[in-house]
């Protein structure tokens, strides 16, 4: 009976591993750039930089209407005053108070409030420009990690495999030392490239966890039981997807927001030349206010209107146009005016320091991929060479026609090319995704 629960326990133990193992996420490329855009702190902040600059528009907005302002003010008089009637001086105190509502609006100033909100306008378009610049970093480093996993799992597939084959051959070598075929030298020999294999499988594990901890901190998700989905990278085409650097420089100029944002930047420099040159011109501004006022004396041999009586009695109106004329105020105007053409220029040069550091850049990730298609099908013919010669030599020392020495050379040989291999064909992945990017072409799956 006891074996019988045993049983049932160790049965019900395993469904709830495979059941966890089952309902594991594994993270596709794409859902790890999305996580990553929405936890990141640096683009939480240019979203409320985006706020900010929308809440511009509104106070720029706001200078086209008019002003409202109420006032009031009260004084208490205490002495004495010379009474008209009687001609004496008598003591008095009394209580005076005022009320005004005046209001104004800029009817011309030189097309500033308009230039400004136009300007207004603009930082919003920049904000979202910056806020895309660095969506598109952080999406890069999310590809470049996400490969880096990957990277690291075939190449612990391949410590692993290459752990076995040296178990098998110690189990190979124990029979054959017992049978008198091998001196005990070469049993140890066996034993000690077991050893630097498993510590390869240990080395290449850590590797991997490294690399989704990297990752998992640019989602922000815990790295326990953190997986990723594989992506088709088995067979990468050597062919160039671009002509040259020239097709997709162009196509970035396009779709690069830092681009984009330079060029904004001239307009912006071209709306601040026009505000300094607003102040040549007159500003009209329109004005309309209302006031009223009441008295009380504190002595009763005055008599004191009610208070709504005499508010009506003193109530007023105001209405008028002002007009401001610029004629000199030490050429500030003149030099600000300058000022901006020069920052004008700053700008154009800006953008085309903008362009060919891009174009630059693009050509070196152009180099760079024709040169990983070269690195990688170099690796694959080394890789089938090596293989063969592993095979080869593995059969010969079986035979004992190799020594043990010979043959971890050539095994050496091959596990190294298969690794260069794998290294080789992510970098190359890696970099032609970049020019993809550069491209506006990248497409996360």
């Amino acid at each position: 009976k006891n074996k019988t629960l045993k049983t049932k326990f160790i049965l019900l133990l395993t469904l709830i591993v495979s059941l966890a193992s089952f309902s594991q996420k594994n993270w596709t490329l794409k859902e790890c750039v999305d996580q990553a855009l929405q936890k990141n702190i640096s683009i939480q902040q240019n979203k409320l930089s985006l706020e900010l600059a929308k809440k511009d528009v509104d106070i720029a907005k706001g200078n086209f209407l008019p002003n409202l302002n109420g006032s009031s003010s009260g004084r208490f008089g205490f002495g004495s005053i010379i009474d008209n009637i009687s001609n004496t001086r008598i003591s008095t105190d009394n209580f005076n108070a005022s009320f005004d509502l005046n209001s104004n609006i800029t009817l011309f100033n030189g097309f500033r409030n308009t230039n400004t909100f136009k300007q207004a306008q603009l930082g919003v378009e920049s904000s979202l420009l910056d806020l895309k610049q660095i969506e598109n970093d952080i999406s890069l480093s999310v590809v470049n990690t996400y490969l880096t996993v990957l990277f690291a799992k075939e190449n612990l597939e391949v410590a692993k495999v290459q752990a076995e084959i040296s178990t098998k051959q110690i189990e190979a070598a124990v029979a054959r030392f017992e049978a008198g075929s091998i001196a005990k030298g070469e049993l140890l020999n066996f034993q000690s490239t077991a050893a630097n294999d498993l510590q390869s499988v240990i080395i290449q594990e850590n590797a991997l966890n490294l690399a989704l901890l990297n990752l998992t901190q640019l989602l922000q998700e815990p790295v326990e039981n953190f997986e990723v989905a594989p992506i088709d990278v088995e067979t990468p085409s050597t062919n160039l997807l671009y002509a040259n650097s020239s097709s997709v420089y162009k196509k970035s100029l396009d779709y690069m927001p830092e681009i984009a944002r330079a060029e904004l930047a001239i307009d912006n420099a071209d709306f601040n030349i026009n505000l300094a040159k607003g102040f040549f011109l007159p500003t009209i501004t329109a004005f309309a206010g209302m006031g009223s006022g009441f008295s009380h004396r504190f002595n009763e041999i005055f008599s004191n209107d009610y208070f709504f009586k005499q508010l009506n009695d003193n109530l007023g109106y105001n209405i008028g146009v002002s007009l401001n004329i610029p004629i000199f105020n030490r050429f500030q105007t003149k030099n600000r005016v300058a000022q901006s053409h020069i920052n004008r220029e700053i700008s154009e040069t800006r953008l085309e320091g903008q362009k060919l550091q891009l174009k630059q850049t693009i050509e070196q990730a152009f180099l760079d991929v024709k040169s990983a298609i070269k690195t990688f099908e170099a690796a694959n013919i080394s890789l089938d060479a090596q293989e063969e010669a592993f095979k080869n030599a593995r059969e010969r020392y079986n035979y004992g026609a190799m020594t043990l020495f010979d043959f971890d050379l050539v095994r050496t040989r091959f596990v190294t090319a298969k690794s260069l291999m794998i290294r080789s064909k992510y970098d190359y992945v890696f970099k032609t995704k970049v020019l993809q990017f550069y491209s506006g072409e990248l497409v996360f799956e």
